[in-house]
This record gives structure tokens, sequence and C-alpha cells, in this order.
């Protein structure tokens, strides 16, 4: 689950029905471009906002009708023979650009609108495809996704602090006598812990919220999302086996968690 490449599409999976696959490669495509253009390189935040303000005007040329190249020609095609709305991919665009420009989040419901716009389009844009774009799956969608973007901050607490960001709530490192200073030497303490407990609970229990989009999802989608939510769910029980440490282990699945996590996804 990465966020660097926009791992969050379940690209060339062998779950995922093979109709669907150009199709996501696509999306696939025009979101990993984009996120790169903010994450990637040497380039200052000025000239990242330039790069992100050209590619959103490529889309609104998409939008309109006109000639343009990849990865826009193909994301055309796909949007057009599914009828996917253009909304998703302008809200991933402004995810992107507000990673450029802001390393802090205040309250927590100021990071779940960042999640709104930086993952939850992945999902609606899969139910889309899907045909099954519903209000209700939308909403356990929306939770799921939301939840797959918190466990990836837990995660990734190391990496993101050596770009110089925090994408824990600064309202919770208060509450549990953090500051954002402490967290730099990445020796964890009780109060970490503490405060790591929290946020795991929080993104589990958000997660667990939405998972019962997987029994409305026939077939593989439904298998492949199931894998997605017992991969989330795996993620955030490795941080609590390193006891919240993920400045010196960053939880990752291996091979003996794909056995456990095809067995759970059974269960359900």
């Amino acid at each position: 689950m990465p966020k660097t490449h926009y791992e969050n599409f379940p690209v060339a999976s062998i779950l995922l029905p093979r109709r669907l696959v150009p199709a996501v490669e696509a999306i696939y495509a025009f979101a990993r471009a984009a996120d790169d253009l903010a994450d990637e390189g040497e380039a200052g935040p000025g000239e990242r906002l330039a790069a992100l303000a050209a590619y959103e005007a490529a889309l609104h040329e998409l939008e309109r009708g006109l000639p343009c190249g990849p990865p826009f020609a193909r994301l055309g095609v796909v949007i057009a023979q599914y009828g996917l709305p253009m909304t998703p991919f302008y809200e991933l665009l402004s995810a992107f650009k507000q990673d450029v420009v802001t390393t802090r989040y205040a309250s927590y419901d100021a990071l779940l609108d960042y999640c709104r716009r930086s993952a939850n389009p992945v999902g609606f844009l899969m139910l889309t495809l899907y045909g099954a774009a519903s209000a209700v799956n939308r909403r356990d969608s929306d939770a799921i996704c939301s939840a797959l973007q918190l466990i990836n901050f837990l995660q990734d607490v190391a990496i993101d602090q050596q770009k110089g960001r925090i994408y824990l709530p600064l309202e919770d490192l208060t509450r549990f006598g953090l500051a954002p200073a402490e967290l730099e030497p990445g020796v964890p303490d009780e109060n970490w812990r503490a405060l790591m407990s929290f946020q795991v609970a929080r993104a589990r229990a958000l997660m667990k919220s939405g998972s019962a989009l997987v029994w409305r999802l026939p077939g593989r989608l439904g298998w492949e999302l199931r894998l997605v939510v017992q991969g989330g769910l795996r993620i955030l029980e490795c941080i609590e086996e390193v006891d919240y440490d993920v400045f010196r282990h960053r939880p990752q699945l291996r091979k003996r968690d794909w056995a456990l996590m095809l067995w759970r996804a059974w269960r359900m």
C-alpha cells in the first residue's frame, strides 16, 4: 500500500475481472503520473504546482473533447466507454496539489477531508467501472478507502517525516502529550505508543464499518476487495506486533501474511 506510486489501484491483479484491466491501468497511469509530479524528483513547490496546473489544464482539454497526448488519450477512451464522471479526477489532482503545500493537519476532520480527495475517488471509480456505484456502496467504499489511506499514514510515519510531513492530526499529538518536534528522533515512548494505539483502533473501526461492501460485490471484484480489506487490517496488526515502533520497523506484508489474508478473506 505505498502511497508514493499510488498503489491503491489493484493493477493487473489476478482477481480483477480481465475486462476491467485496461480501464484500471489507464486510470492508474493518470493518477501515478500526477502523484509523481507532486512527490518525486528535486523540483521546488512552485515548479510542482505549475506542473500540476498544466496537468489539470490537459484534463480540462480532455473533458472538452480536444486532442491530447498520453496518458490522457488513453484515459479519454475509458471515460467515454464506461461513462466515468470527471469529478473524481479533479479531486485526485486537488489532493496532489495539497501535498505540495500542506505538511500538517490540525484535526482528524481535516485529514479525512484530504482522504476524501486522495483515496475515496479511487473506490468510486472502481465501483463505476463495475456498474455498482449505488449510494450505500459508495458510502462503504469511502470508509474502506479512507481507512486504507490512514493505515498508509501510520505505516509510513518515518518516510513522511523525512519529507517534512506529518499525517497524524496535531490535535491527537497534543492529546497524548507529544509535539511534532518530538517525532524527529524516532524514539517511541509510552506517549507515542498510546497515540498509535488510538490511531490503529480508529483506522480499524473505519475499515470494518465499510467491510459489508464485500458481500454486495459479487465475483472476482468482491474477492479483490476482501483481500484489500484484509491487507489493511493485517498492516494494523503488524504495527501492533512491532509495539508501534514504525520508525525502525516499517510494517509490510510478507509471504506468510498473504496466506493468512487469503484464509480470512475466505472466512468473510
